[in-house]
């Protein structure tokens, strides 16, 4: 049973390591695309640079939501574990005033 557990391991370990390989060019692809569409608009348009701007920072905000949402699904123990108060997981190890 403790090979099957490591070859299960190493391979989620595989499978992470590709799709953070991946994160990078999706977001390349995110703000480069989001690029390119501000500038078609603007030159279709025959705007003074009001869509290309504005299409970057869409590009950025969606590039880091991938890789927030890659944190996110990778290290779920970590990021936005909260309970039933909806506080974090961590702030609730017991940092009550002690009596002395």
């Amino acid at each position: 049973m403790g090979k099957d557990s490591e070859k299960t391991s190493k391979k989620k370990m595989m499978f992470q390591m590709g799709y953070a390989a991946s994160l990078g060019i999706a977001m390349v692809i995110a703000i480069f695309g989001c690029l390119m569409i501000g500038l078609y608009l603007d030159r279709k348009l025959g705007t003074d640079n009001i869509f290309t701007p504005l299409f970057l920072v869409i590009g950025i905000a969606a590039g880091f939501r991938n890789f927030y949402l890659f944190i996110k699904s990778t290290f779920p123990d970590d990021i936005g574990v909260q309970g039933k108060d909806g506080r974090n997981a961590r702030h609730k190890e017991n940092h009550h005033a002690k009596k002395h």
